[in-house]
C-alpha cells in the first residue's frame, strides 16, 4: 500500500520546504483547499512525488514516494504565497482554491506563452525539460521580432506615402503612391503571419518526440513542394 509523508508547514515555511523538494527532484502532483468546518479556518495541502524519499527509505518500505507539505489554520483574507515560481502546474489548482474558497494566493506566475502545461514525456507528471523551454522561448522571439518588422515597414511606408502626398498636386498622383503604400503594407503583413506560424510550428515541433517531428517536418516540406508547384504551373 502507497504511504505518504506528511509534514506540516507555517505559510512563511512553505517557500523554504517547496525550494528544498524542487531542489531534490520532487515532482508536483496536486494542491487542494479544505475548509475546517468548526472554526472556518482552511488547509492547504501540496503532493508531491519524491524519488528520492523513497530511496532514502528504500530499506524500510520502499513505497515512501508521496511527500504532502500541509499548511493549517488559514485565515480567509491571510496571503498564500504561490508555488508557481517552481511547479507551474499548480496554477489551476491555486486558482481553484481563489474560485472556491476566495483565498488570497499572491504573486502567481503565469506565463504559458501560448502553451498550456503539457508533460515532455510519457512518465505521469513530468515537467517541461529545458530544451523545449528553450525552443518555446526562441519561438516566442522569433514571433515578437516579425511582428516589429511589419510594424516598422507599414509605418515607414505609410510615412513614404504622406510625404509623398504633400509634394503632388492632382489627384491621381496622390492616391497612387498611397495605393503602392497599402499593398507593401498588405504584403508585409502576410510575410509577418506567416513568420509567426512558421515560429508556431516550430515550438509545437519541439515539443514532440524527435521521430515524429521528423515525420512531421518531411510531411510540411513535401506540401510546400506540391504548393510551389501549383504556383508555378
Amino acid at each position: 500500500m502507497q504511504k505518504a509523508i506528511y509534514t506540516t508547514v507555517g505559510i512563511d515555511e512553505l517557500l523554504p520546504h517547496v525550494q528544498v523538494l524542487k531542489g531534490v527532484g520532487a515532482r508536483f502532483v496536486q494542491m487542494h483547499a479544505e475548509r475546517n468546518v468548526d472554526d472556518g479556518s482552511y488547509r492547504l495541502v501540496y503532493t508531491f512525488i519524491n524519488v528520492r524519499a523513497a530511496q532514502e527509505h528504500i530499506a524500510q518500505d520502499s513505497s515512501y514516494a508521496i511527500e504532502d507539505l500541509v499548511v493549517e489554520g488559514i485565515d480567509q483574507y491571510q496571503e498564500i504565497p504561490s508555488i508557481s515560481s517552481y511547479y507551474p502546474a499548480v496554477f489551476p489548482f491555486e486558482n481553484e482554491a481563489h474560485d472556491l474558497f476566495g483565498l488570497a494566493i499572491t504573486d502567481m506566475q503565469i506565463d504559458f506563452k501560448g502553451f498550456f502545461y503539457q508533460v515532455s514525456t510519457a512518465e505521469p507528471m513530468s515537467v517541461i525539460t529545458p530544451e523545449v523551454k528553450a525552443a518555446r522561448e526562441k519561438a516566442m522571439k522569433v514571433r515578437a521580432a516579425a511582428e516589429a518588422k511589419a510594424r516598422k515597414a507599414a509605418a515607414e511606408k505609410a510615412a513614404a506615402a504622406a510625404a509623398a502626398a504633400g509634394e503632388g498636386t492632382a489627384g491621381a498622383t496622390v492616391a497612387q503612391p498611397a495605393a503602392a503604400a497599402g499593398s507593401d503594407a498588405q504584403h508585409d503583413d502576410a510575410a509577418a503571419k506567416a513568420a509567426l506560424k512558421a515560429a508556431e510550428m516550430e515550438a509545437k515541433l519541439a515539443a514532440m518526440d524527435p521521430e515524429k517531428a521528423a515525420k512531421v517536418r518531411a510531411a510540411l516540406a513535401a506540401k510546400a513542394a506540391r504548393d510551389k508547384q501549383k504556383k508555378e504551373a
